[in-house]
């Protein structure tokens, strides 16, 4: 089974930068190198839908952003250490919500993913 575990979200305030992590692991006994999986991030704010954020091509060469955070936004991964970041700057409180982490086998847009993190929140605030 494939895990994806999302961290570093927290409080910040309006201008600040914050960068989220995501690990793609498995079980004990098996091992999944992250390079076979695209991967993404979305976000679901109270009361809201939920958003796509940005997505990553299994080997880092194509990346897809959401309208509202392109050009604040940054999606990298590290396959060699089975991590995603997705480096946020000039935060604002719009961007309160809580991210998620997914992994796919397939990349593109529109295209489901299909494992999904716990969530990291993240609260914008002055």
């Amino acid at each position: 089974q494939v895990r994806v575990t999302e961290s570093g979200g927290g409080l910040v305030q309006p201008g600040d930068s914050l960068t989220l992590s995501c690990v793609v692991g498995g079980s004990t006994f098996t091992t999944y190198p992250m390079g076979l999986y695209a991967l993404g991030w979305f976000r679901q704010a109270p009361g809201k839908e939920r958003e796509f954020v940005a997505s990553i091509s299994h080997n880092g060469g194509t990346t897809y952003y959401g309208d509202s955070v392109k050009g604040r936004f940054t999606i990298s991964r590290d396959n060699a250490k089975n991590t995603m970041y997705l480096q946020m700057h000039n935060l604002q409180p719009e961007d309160t919500a809580d991210y998620y982490c997914a992994a796919g086998g397939e990349f593109g847009r529109g295209v489901p993913f299909d494992y999904w993190g716990q969530g990291t929140q993240v609260t914008v605030s002055s």
